[in-house]
């Protein structure tokens, strides 16, 4: 009987596949986007329940019936804007050239870096002022508030956002205007809109070769006289070494990854959390006091886990309407 041949299974991208140096999530690409304003907005995986709504996807064969579809819960208190960071072009990229910090910081900021106790905001905002023709990029720093959500923890993430507009004095001057307040979701997002999720995803531990790669476990005759879950060939030898490219056992989730155009279905406020509240609250997180997004479709992550939310970087083709939402599903879901 001939052998059954078929593709290699699995994928070598995102190799070598190590754990994330951090679980909050960090972002090297924004959008170009003309209106000056936040190009992203962080919040909380809180869990998976289903809504039935109005299709509205052009040229879908459901186009104009009501189905029901998967979605994710993200929890998202306000953040704070704590200071502007400019970036000037050198040979090597951009590199950071100075930073203005807000003249006053939340209390749980302290947890996480040392607050200068007199800082004079304004006047390192008219020595960037001064230096803006040397200035390539403005991007914001802002900070979360993890003690308003159902989190375990007080100590804020600290993350780096970029701003859109035409211009560097566009930036500048949206930065400033925020400088020191707190973003909701709603300022940064409209419903319909499609995002980028970002986040590390469920670390699974030293897991094996098939399980990591899903490469095929060994025949019959072979599995009797070695083992049946490795490869077959590590190489040949010439080269005289291993290749990267050959499946290995070793760590596997805890990566960061992003998933893209994720649409947003709706934004919901934080007195409207009783809508998706099920009973006693979600399972492994609670119940959502704050703002909360509703994406369609699955995230990276487990619960609780931080998500970073960017502007769609490449939306070609995706429709923004906002879907017409009938039904919220309450009901407690197990595993979510």
């Amino acid at each position: 009987m001939a052998r059954h041949h078929q593709p290699r299974k699995g994928s070598v991208a995102f190799s070598p596949r190590k754990r994330a140096a951090r679980e909050s999530p960090r972002i090297s690409s924004w959008p170009e986007r003309e209106e000056p304003g936040l190009l992203g907005f962080p919040g909380y995986k809180v869990g998976m329940t289903h809504v039935t709504l109005l299709d509205n996807t052009k040229n879908s064969p459901t186009e104009g019936m009501e189905i029901s579809t998967a979605v994710t819960v993200v929890e998202t208190p306000p953040i704070v804007v704590m200071g502007i960071r400019a970036y000037t072009k050198t040979s090597r990229g951009l590199k950071a050239m100075t930073d203005v910090l807000a003249s006053e910081f939340d209390e749980d900021l302290k947890r996480k870096i040392s607050v200068p106790v007199e800082y004079d905001s304004e006047a390192q905002l008219t020595s960037l002022k001064e230096n803006l023709d040397k200035v390539e990029e403005i991007r914001a720093l802002i900070h979360t508030k993890p003690r308003l959500a159902s989190v375990p923890k007080k100590k804020p993430e600290l993350l780096e956002c970029g701003i859109g507009g035409n211009t560097v004095e566009e930036q500048l001057e949206y930065a400033t205007s925020v400088l020191g307040k707190e973003i909701n979701p709603a300022d940064v997002f409209a419903d319909g809109e499609h995002t980028d999720a970002i986040a590390v995803t469920k670390g699974k531990g030293f897991q094996g070769v098939v399980k990591r790669w899903g490469v095929r476990i060994q025949y019959g005759k072979a599995a009797r006289s070695s083992k049946a879950r490795v490869v077959g060939s590590i190489g040949p030898w010439t080269p005289s070494r291993t290749m990267w490219t050959v499946p290995m056992a070793g760590q596997m989730g805890y990566h960061q990854r992003t998933e893209y155009n994720k649409k947003i279905l709706k934004i919901g406020e934080a007195e409207q959390a009783d809508e998706i509240n099920p009973k006693g609250g979600f399972v492994k997180y609670g119940l959502v006091k704050n703002n909360y997004l509703l994406l369609k479709g699955s995230l990276p992550g487990p619960s609780k886990r931080l998500v970073m939310l960017r502007k769609a970087v490449r939306p070609h083709g995706k429709h923004d309407d906002a879907p017409q939402i009938s039904y919220i599903s309450t009901a407690s879901k197990q595993g979510a």
